[in-house]
């Protein structure tokens, strides 16, 4: 005997009017088409206002300045006549990479990336490496000390340094000259590492939270592990925490490099003060001076597409030796 339970079990499941059959009229792929176009449009109408910002502050100004690069003001009739504008191919280029005063500065600017990223990057991962093995009380309120700094505008830290180093102003040259110390914080030999100073003491800080926070990402079962192992401090700090945050390190550098081409706050500000900085004294100073004492637009368009070439081909460098030398240890892998 059967029952209705079996009968209705039993019945074909191709059958007309089931609702499993699938609806001939939707094409196969239509909601993932749908949901990929959702997912395209919410990604374009976040990035619109990325794209928007990078063509007005960066691809409109860099193509303006290469235009005006290959131009310069020209006066006819011995100088007499009214200024107008032919374009001069890479004379100007040839002017900027034949001028020794340019040269000079990029020279100071190399001196400076030497002196200032090295003593950055290791003084703001020891901090962050100090603060985060504990060692350190009140560590809230050191990290807001080191930060405070940070938040002080260029202009206004250059300042504090330059009464600060400004013999008969500065309370720090009269208690050394009371110790028979002199020091001239803008000499010849000297203005450079004045300049680092006022620079560590602004940025220091900034990317000391910035190591902080890669370290809190550290697994602690790794550094626990290390520990049983019969690892120190500092070897836990220097084997285990620092190897990875290797990427904050890169970042840390690539930043600090970048920022370091574009020296000119300290140095213009200094310049009022000590002979020792000229109005060249940097690629950056040195456009300053050719489009608003000399103005001469070309060339200091010029010697700004020079310094942004000089930039990314560093930055570029640095990033493909990153590569580089993270590929071996992926291998290892």
């Amino acid at each position: 005997m059967t029952s209705p339970l079996t009968t209705q079990a039993s019945a074909p499941v191709g059958a007309t009017g089931s609702a499993a059959s699938p609806n001939p009229a939707t094409p196969p792929g239509t909601p993932r088409k749908s949901a990929r176009r959702r997912e395209l449009g919410a990604a374009g109408a976040l990035m619109t206002p990325f794209f928007i910002l990078l063509v007005t502050v960066f691809l409109i100004p860099v193509a303006t300045a290469v235009w005006l690069s290959f131009f310069a003001d020209d006066q006819p009739g011995l100088g007499f006549g009214p200024e107008h504008r032919v374009f001069v191919g890479l004379r100007s280029y040839t002017a900027v990479l034949s001028d020794p005063t340019f040269l000079s500065g990029l020279g100071t600017v190399v001196l400076y990336c030497l002196i200032y990223i090295p003593v950055m990057v290791i003084g703001a991962l020891a901090l962050a490496l100090l603060l985060d093995s504990g060692v350190v009380r009140l560590r809230s309120c050191a990290q807001l000390g080191l930060f405070l700094p940070h938040a002080v505008p260029g202009i206004i830290a250059a300042v504090i340094w330059l009464y600060l180093y400004t013999p008969g102003l500065s309370p720090v040259v009269d208690l050394l000259g009371k110790a028979d110390i002199t020091i001239d914080f803008l000499g010849v030999h000297t203005v450079v590492p004045s300049i680092v100073n006022i620079a560590l003491w602004s940025n220091l800080g900034y990317n000391m939270v910035v190591f902080y926070a890669a370290l809190q990402a550290v697994p602690r079962e790794v550094i626990e592990a290390s520990v049983v192992d019969g690892a120190g401090p500092v070897r836990t700090a220097l084997q285990v925490k620092a190897p990875l945050v290797r990427s904050s390190i890169v970042m840390v550098a690539m930043f600090t490099l970048i920022f370091a081409l574009q020296l000119f706050t300290e140095p213009m500000l200094l310049s009022q003060s000590t002979p020792m900085i000229s109005s060249r004294f940097s690629p950056s100073m040195y456009i300053y001076d050719a489009a608003f004492t000399r103005n001469n637009y070309g060339l200091a368009a010029a010697a700004s597409v020079v310094l942004l070439v000089l930039t990314i081909a560093l930055s570029y460098g640095v990033t493909r030796w990153t590569n580089r030398s993270n590929a071996p240890e992926e291998d290892v892998r």
